[in-house]
């Protein structure tokens, strides 16, 4: 199997990144689809009916402009009147006038006012932000095919995560709370954990979509204190830079794909009763190349 990674070096808006994401989650879909369908079922044998491989698994890495997301447990209630009034979850509420509709958020206003946008999506968990000073990947993946359950797949995931923080010296620890965490920075050890990653995932059909969000540098975390993340009260956030790593986003974004390639194939190609595909080979593949396949 191969596995395609798409980098986008520059900040990009959120809603150029979930149209992606879309188009190749309908694209593993629809294959599915095809190739569920028993001989009755299916239309009549051309060349092109059914395409022999079914399409290489995706991550996407990159970084959004400031943005607020939800996931179906937080989603804002419908609006059954034509207003021009932007939807929150009673979460948002105190922070509305930090909020701007889609595709007008950008870091900073022409007065240096921080602004952001809000976008609602299917993914599981709660309220998080995304935005400069952060990786974010997005597994775009048939989890058949790699023999993960979904419960396994969030664990690949957060260990991967485990991984890239172990190569600047950082632990990291997944606990009952969803995510991934470090040690208290405080001399004495004492005092609650602090996330550096949220992790939070769609699933329809085992096609994945969405995935993590990963902490690079201390410029999200005015944001973070604007919230309360994930619906954990009184638990604060953390990133590669506050626990002392000087990195690039480019570096973290390539660390996690070689973490999470290695994980899957060690543990769920390669392993003990493993079921699923090793993948073979990661590509770099460009925007324009994923939207003409």
């Amino acid at each position: 199997m191969r596995l395609a990674h798409l980098h986008l070096p520059n900040i990009t808006p959120f809603s150029r990144v979930s149209h992606l994401q879309e188009t190749l989650t309908t694209r593993l879909l629809a294959y599915k689809k095809l190739t569920s369908q028993s001989p009755s079922q299916s239309p009549s044998p051309t060349p092109t009916s059914t395409p022999s491989t079914p399409p290489d698994p995706t991550i996407i890495t990159f970084t959004p402009n400031p943005v607020y997301t939800t996931g179906r447990r937080d989603l804002p209630p419908s609006n059954t009147a034509s207003t021009k009034t932007l939807s929150l979850p009673p979460g948002l509420e105190p922070i509305r006038s930090l909020l701007v509709p889609d595709g007008d958020g950008h870091s900073h206003s022409p007065a240096g006012e921080r602004k952001a946008e809000y976008h609602p999506t299917l993914r599981g968990g709660q309220t998080t932000y995304h935005g400069p000073g952060q990786m974010v990947a997005y597994t775009i993946l048939d989890l058949k095919r790699l023999g993960l359950t979904p419960r396994c797949h969030i664990r690949v995931l957060e260990n991967s995560v485990v991984d890239v923080l172990g190569r600047y010296g950082i632990p990291g620890a997944i606990t009952e709370d969803p995510g991934v965490w470090v040690p208290s920075s405080s001399s004495t050890g004492a005092g609650a954990p602090r996330k550096i990653t949220a992790v939070g995932v769609h699933l329809r059909r085992n096609i994945s979509s969405y995935g993590i969000g990963f902490n690079v540098t201390e410029e999200p975390m005015w944001y973070f204190r604007q919230i309360v993340a994930c619906g954990l009260e009184g638990r604060e956030a953390t990133s590669l830079e506050g626990q002392g790593a000087q990195t690039s986003i480019n570096d973290v974004a390539g660390q996690f794909v070689e973490a999470f390639t290695r994980t899957i194939n060690a543990d769920f190609a390669c392993g003990d009763g493993a079921s699923g595909e090793k993948i073979d080979e990661v590509y770099n593949v460009r925007e324009e190349d994923l939207l003409r396949a």
